[in-house]
């Protein structure tokens, strides 16, 4: 006893594959990101217990390249 070969009616796609993702996919991280990068930024608001001065010299150093 053979099996039966099943034969597509229509072609095989051939081009990309077709993802889509909800609005909130991109949304969340993208603000997630930019909640974070505004903490960096202002790091006056952030009231941490002998924190490192690196940081705040390091986003200085970057404004201050940024700038000119």
């Amino acid at each position: 006893m053979s099996a039966r070969t099943h034969f597509r009616t229509h072609p095989a796609t051939t081009g990309g594959v077709d993802i889509r993702l909800p609005w909130w996919a991109l949304a969340l991280p993208a603000l997630a990101f930019i909640g974070l990068f505004l903490l960096i930024l202002s790091p006056s608001n952030a009231h941490a217990v002998g924190s490192d001065p690196a940081i705040p010299r390091l986003v200085e150093r970057a404004q201050q390249l940024l700038g000119h």
